[in-house]
């Protein structure tokens, strides 16, 4: 079964790590590519070690009026660049947003897909989370789910890789020299991934989110996020080992460590790593989770969304070993 894709957005990093995946997928076949500076380029041009059969498709000018017919389309573009765009693509065109204008949109899933797949499952519009939110809502669902924790006043501490910031990186705080041997806090109580936050929060837990505290950090590695919660909750270490364990059994992407895990575990895959240490003397739990920003937090579990939504195994074409080195 051949299924026609397409991505917008397709030479920032997010749409290049989609393309990687797709190229090796049994069902989905690369049919239309779309992008705005790239536009008129091969994608041999953007990727010189694509895929023979991929090397000669060319970038288009980003238009959804002349969209090529399609089965499934994937949208890599930068918050607030989609949502005008995205409604006037066909009905009859499943999209998979892996931007941030769709998280909790009436009318679109929310894609959290080892947490509610059964929900993604036949739906036509889906917002993939973003890689924050991918890295700590896997670690904290089980707790919430069986009431390990309080859902209000959880402090999360997250580091991220630079290409989180995407290819074209804004300004010059995300090159080389001013990364490189750097440790920056940014996007202080303001961030755009604590809303979406929050709300899984209040959906897992059927409380309240107040008192949320989101802290991101830029460190100075390509790959990568690492979270760190900060939660109120008598649970033991163990407790919360076991009810991660159950809450994920059976699922393919989530695995549940006794240590503390670690980015390079994730590098290059759509793995999620979640783990726990807790002091029930002290009313503390604190959840870890890791993933890879752009397999897990963006491309890896928007093919695990379009797997879902079009009726095949959710594992296919990601089946692939992290990078490790």
């Amino acid at each position: 079964m051949s299924i026609r894709v397409g991505i917008v957005g397709i030479s920032g990093f997010g749409g290049g790590e989609a393309m990687r995946l797709i190229a090796s997928h049994p069902s989905f076949e690369l049919i239309y590519a779309a992008g705005e500076g790239s536009a008129g380029s091969r994608l041999v041009d953007r990727f010189p070690g694509v895929p023979a059969k991929l090397a000669e498709l060319v970038i288009e000018k980003w238009d959804p009026v002349t969209l090529p017919k399609l089965d499934v389309l994937f949208a890599s573009l930068p918050t607030g660049g989609s949502a005008e765009a995205l409604a006037r693509v066909p009905k009859d065109v499943k999209i998979v947003d892996i931007g941030g204008d769709h998280r909790y949109v009436e009318g679109w899933a929310y894609g959290l897909a080892d947490v509610w797949p059964a929900q993604i499952e036949g739906q036509t519009r889906v917002a993939n989370p973003g890689c924050f939110p991918a890295a700590t809502l896997s670690a904290l669902a089980p707790l919430l789910a069986y009431k390990l924790i309080e859902p209000g006043n959880i402090v999360i501490d997250a580091k991220t890789g630079i290409s989180g910031a995407g290819r074209g990186g804004a300004d010059s705080k995300f090159g080389y020299a001013e990364s490189n041997e750097n440790l920056v806090p940014y996007g202080l109580l303001k961030h755009v991934h604590m809303p979406e936050m929050a709300k899984t929060i209040e959906r897992l837990s059927g409380g309240s989110a107040a008192g949320l505290v989101f802290t991101p950090h830029l460190v100075p590695m390509t790959r990568g996020v690492l979270a760190t919660m900060y939660c109120r909750g008598r649970a033991t270490t163990e407790q919360c080992l076991e009810a991660a364990r159950r809450f994920y059994a059976g699922r393919a992407f989530v695995r549940v460590t006794d240590k503390p895990p670690q980015t390079k575990c994730a590098t290059g895959s759509n793995l999620a790593f979640v783990s726990y240490a807790a002091d029930p003397e002290r009313n503390l739990v604190i959840a870890m989770g890791v993933v890879d920003n752009l397999g897990k937090g963006a491309a890896g579990q928007a093919v695990q969304n379009a797997n879902l939504i079009c009726g095949l195994p959710e594992t296919a074409g990601l089946d692939g070993a992290p990078v490790w080195p």
